[in-house]
């Protein structure tokens, strides 16, 4: 899911840095109130940089990454998902890739929108303070995944019609065709590493400092 540096024209990169920067702000209110998200998104942006360096291969116009997104989602929660997959970029640059630092709010602005839209039309109803509690199972995480990977790649889609240089589609599709794996088998990740952390007690200090007791587990 990351843009290659030289795809956009500074301009455009100057535009996503000040858009990812500007939605991050918009939570913060949200995370000074609850000053418990802040060590949950502390543990996002590690395991997410980790969980990308583990598996990752280039693919037509971008990269297939293990982004292990519904595992920080459903284990951390929406905002620790959120700031953490752009603090996460950011660890990942300056430790790993320092070359994409130059895309960081590009590729923060893939994941983090195709998150928000997700979150708002379906994710938020599986956790507890919602009206309509929805059970966490396989299938309902698979089902996430597939819509959060189809937002991923249509916004790399977007920055590459957007880019200095034509992409042909033929190799864009090759891209979204990579993501199709993915989909099928990072919920078995995801489902593992939730039904474990529900054998833990609620009262658990590691359970405590992530978003499984705000879920119905099926």
């Amino acid at each position: 899911m990351h843009i290659e540096p030289g795809v956009l024209n500074q301009s455009k990169v100057l535009f996503a840095n000040i858009t990812a920067a500007s939605t991050l702000t918009a939570y913060l209110p949200s995370i000074l109130r609850n000053p418990i998200t802040i060590a949950k998104i502390a543990l996002a942006a590690i395991f997410f940089p980790i969980f990308m360096e583990i598996f990752h291969m280039p693919v037509g116009p971008s990269e297939l990454h293990f982004v292990g997104a519904s595992a920080v989602y459903f284990v951390f929660g929406f905002l620790p998902a959120l700031f953490g997959f752009a603090i996460g970029l950011l660890l990942q640059g300056l430790i790993f890739e320092p070359q994409d630092l130059v895309h960081l709010g590009v590729n923060s602005l893939s994941l983090m929108v195709p998150l928000i839209a997700v979150h708002a039309l379906r994710g938020r109803r599986y956790f507890a303070n919602t009206l309509s509690l929805r059970r966490v199972n396989w299938a309902e995480i698979v089902k996430f995944d597939a819509a959060y990977y189809a937002g991923v790649v249509a916004m790399v889609g977007f920055w590459l019609a957007l880019g200095n240089e034509a992409t042909p589609f033929g190799s864009w599709a090759l891209f979204a065709a990579s993501y199709v794996p993915l989909v099928l088998c990072e919920p078995v990740f995801t489902y593992a590493a939730l039904k474990l952390l529900g054998k833990l007690g609620t009262e658990n200090p590691v359970r405590k400092l992530t978003a499984v007791n705000a879920l119905a587990l099926a």
